[in-house]
């Protein structure tokens, strides 16, 4: 049985090892409802958006249904935290639920920041279920305009 002989092209590069992996892990877990397994254990993980401009770190978690004072916004080192619990509702007699989608119990985020971002000067807004964090950089690293003198 001949075999051909195949070109040895070097090491794949670290990126394209992460793209395989991330493909076999989606392939491994299509299908699966993962919320199941977030519903046991009690928690639930509300989405974030990530998002920066020159000025500043903006991050947008959506977690509707939740009083703004119980929730604990912190940060340690370069890691934002955000906490808080969604508490399920009066359990009302003489219902029989068929199905039940929405998540109730504590959640837990943590976002690593850029160390561009000035941690004493941080606000949170809280409005129709959203919660947006702004963190503004130092001014060190915002960039600066140059202009060009003409002689």
């Amino acid at each position: 049985m001949a075999r051909d002989l195949i070109k040895w092209s070097g090491f794949p590069s670290i990126s394209s090892l992460q793209n395989e992996m991330n493909r076999m892990f989606d392939r491994f877990f299509k299908g699966w409802d993962l919320s199941e397994l977030v519903a046991e254990t009690g928690t639930w993980l509300p989405p974030i958006d990530l998002a920066e401009t020159n000025d500043k770190v903006v991050v947008k978690a959506e977690i509707p249904g939740i009083d703004p004072k119980e929730i604990d916004i912190s940060i340690q080192g370069d890691t934002l935290s955000v906490k808080g619990e969604k508490k399920e509702e009066k359990e009302e007699k003489g219902k029989n639920y068929y199905r039940m989608e929405r998540r109730y119990g504590s959640f837990s985020r943590s976002i690593d920041l850029p160390s561009s971002v000035d941690t004493n000067k941080v606000s949170a807004e809280y409005k129709n279920g959203v919660l947006e964090i702004t963190l503004q950089k130092k001014e060190e690293v915002k960039p600066k305009q140059i202009n060009v003198k003409v002689s």
